[in-house]
């Protein structure tokens, strides 16, 4: 770990990745880790919960939807922030984080005060009406999801949807395009609490190892980049806990 603390005084430029695997320690629930719900509650009323999240069923369903998301996904924006989120925010503070891209939808990492952060796959802090696009924001949606009730446009009562990136939705391609560029300068690359097998982000980190950059993955499961990485820790909550020591003696 000392060495990899040592580049951390050294890198120029600094970007994170973060997946679900942050939020564990949060309370939250991952999907492909070990407990995760892909592999403990693959299903939910008879319905494979990876057809829940398509854009398709939502489309189809949203009673369904929001009824799985009553239950499992709206509490998650009552958690609190990890030592993971913390630790981020601490960095960007001291301006040791040039940006922080997240898969996690449970905007967190907004929470703990990073300014500098990137939902790439949307947040439930907010939502909008798919017929006349109406925005809203996250409390007056998820009271009527937390009472049973499918929430509707009040200007043309279209259903309400969040903003978050469904199996089957497109992603933001400026987005996209903007994150390739940052993996592509940096000179450290820290991923905590991702898989790294979701399309397209998976491939992000490659952009940042064909250029020189140096990839530190803090995951408790392998990645298909665990032979590319300078650096591999297993345990997130340990690694955080160190970085944050070090930075309360060197900074």
């Amino acid at each position: 770990m000392n060495s990899c603390l040592v580049e951390f005084d050294y890198a120029d430029k600094i970007v994170a990745l973060t997946g679900a695997g942050v939020s564990t320690l949060s309370g939250i629930r991952d999907f492909r880790g070990q407990n995760g719900v892909y592999v403990k509650d693959p299903v939910w009323n008879g319905y494979p919960v990876e057809i829940l999240l398509d854009t398709d069923f939502f489309n189809a369903h949203p009673d369904l939807f929001y009824q799985y998301a009553g239950e499992n996904l709206y509490p998650m924006t009552e958690c609190l922030p990890s030592i993971a989120h913390e630790t981020l925010a601490m960095m960007e503070k001291h301006d040791m984080l040039s940006r922080l891209y997240t898969q996690n939808i449970d905007g967190l990492h907004s929470k703990a005060g990073c300014v500098k952060v990137e939902e790439l796959h949307g947040s439930f802090r907010g939502h909008h009406c798919s017929q006349c696009q109406e925005t809203f924001g996250l409390e007056p949606i998820r009271s009527q999801v937390m009472a049973g009730i499918v929430p509707h446009c009040p200007k043309c009562d279209g259903i309400v949807k969040p903003d978050v990136v469904f199996y089957g939705d497109p992603m933001d391609e400026e987005l996209l395009d903007q994150a390739f560029h940052d993996f592509e300068t940096a000179d450290f690359l820290l991923v905590m609490g991702s898989s790294l097998t979701v399309a397209p982000v998976s491939s992000l980190p490659t952009a940042t190892v064909l250029n020189g950059g140096t990839l530190v993955l803090v995951n408790d499961s392998p990645t298909p980049y665990d032979q590319k990485a300078a650096y591999k820790f297993p345990d997130i909550e340990a690694f955080c806990k160190e970085l944050q020591e070090y930075f309360n003696l060197n900074l």
